[in-house]
């Protein structure tokens, strides 16, 4: 593994060139492959920098929620499980807030521009 630069720091750096360097010289169809691609190249970067940070935390919640311990996708398995038996719904204690927490996370990387997430 290299210390420097780091994955983030080269994603970011061929968006940056696609985007000040390549896109102003592209045009019709190509020129909106290549925003696709930019926009990709920037989720990534997005995705790396917040993406353990906000697992992390996700579980914790869910722990918290459920009062079990478990991997990321364990959790969430039994918190669906838990609201298709009925066992939790909205008015359960906690259950909305970890929701929408979890929404404006993975907002925070996918739509960051999203008027409701600039809102939130």
């Amino acid at each position: 593994m290299q210390d420097e630069p780091t994955p983030t720091e080269l994603i970011k750096a061929v968006a940056d060139f696609l985007r000040d360097d390549i896109a102003p010289v592209v045009s019709g169809h190509n020129a909106f492959k290549l925003r696709v691609a930019i926009n990709a190249l920037d989720l990534v970067t997005r995705q790396l920098s917040l993406q353990s940070r906000s697992d992390a935390a996700e579980a914790m919640r869910l722990s918290r929620l459920l009062g079990i311990q478990g991997s990321l996708a364990e959790l969430n398995r039994a918190l669906a499980d838990k609201i298709a038996k009925g066992e939790f719904d909205l008015q359960t204690p906690g259950l909305a807030d970890h929701l929408w927490q979890t929404t404006m996370d993975k907002l925070a990387v996918d739509q960051p521009n999203y008027a409701s997430y600039r809102r939130g």
